[in-house]
């Protein structure tokens, strides 16, 4: 299993180089970085000691372009008040909740230290990553959070998945609930299944990852079927 590290929109130059740091520490070394404020981005590359890590960390201009590859998507959040309808992992939990996934390629989300991950981030996950906090400060530092979760990581031991079952990565559900989407709306349907709601439907049901590869290649078949009978 391989492990991508993603930070939406950091804005602390000292946070982004620990966050490297602690991956370099814990054997990591796959770190994205989507749309981070340009001048802490600069200073954190340039700074004295940067880790090679940091050096050689991918950029992209939002997240789904991040997340192409991984076939588990996990959001970290406080919580808080928030509600969310993704499965909750606490983070304790996070080994034997990876041991039961049949994942190559997972990614592990976190927000920007002034806003976390806003709810449009939070829908693309498969599931939300809580660190267990005290109730009155839930909240804790960005590179701390990392660093927790790293270690985490680094007690899971590499399992041997026998088998030919291998779930899609997150592009080619897009690609599948891109096609979907244009086949409902050819269909007219009544408004109670406009665009937002089939849109929602769409993105619930891949987080639930009930399908693999070959499941996602029959569905696309048919759907690209349906689209051209309608097109004629």
């Amino acid at each position: 299993m391989s492990v991508s590290i993603i930070l939406v929109r950091p804005r602390n130059p000292q946070n982004i180089g620990a966050a490297a740091r602690a991956m370099g520490n814990f054997g990591l070394s796959d770190l994205r970085v989507v749309s981070p404020y340009e001048p802490t981005w600069r200073e954190a590359v340039s700074a004295v000691g940067a880790h090679e890590i940091l050096k050689k960390a991918k950029l992209y201009d939002n997240l789904k372009e991040a997340l192409c590859d991984a076939d588990l998507i996990l959001a970290t959040t406080a919580l808080k008040n928030r509600k969310t309808d993704r499965p909750i992992i606490s983070l304790p939990l996070l080994g034997s909740y990876l041991r039961g996934c049949k994942s190559e390629n997972t990614a592990i989300v976190f927000g920007s230290e002034k806003t976390g991950l806003n709810r449009e981030d939070i829908a693309l996950a498969h599931g939300v990553l809580n660190i267990p906090t005290s109730a009155e400060v839930p909240s804790i530092n960005l590179a701390q959070a990392v660093i927790l979760c790293c270690y985490e990581l680094s007690k899971i031991k590499p399992k041997n998945r026998g088998g030919r079952y291998k779930k899609p990565d997150f592009k080619e559900v897009e690609i599948v609930k891109d096609n979907v989407s244009q086949m409902l709306s050819l269909l007219n349907l009544p408004p109670v299944l406009g665009d937002r709601v089939c849109q929602s439907r769409l993105e619930d049901l891949a987080a639930r990852r009930m399908l693999d590869k070959e499941d996602l290649f029959f569905v696309n078949s048919i759907v690209n079927r349906i689209i051209s009978k309608i097109k004629g």
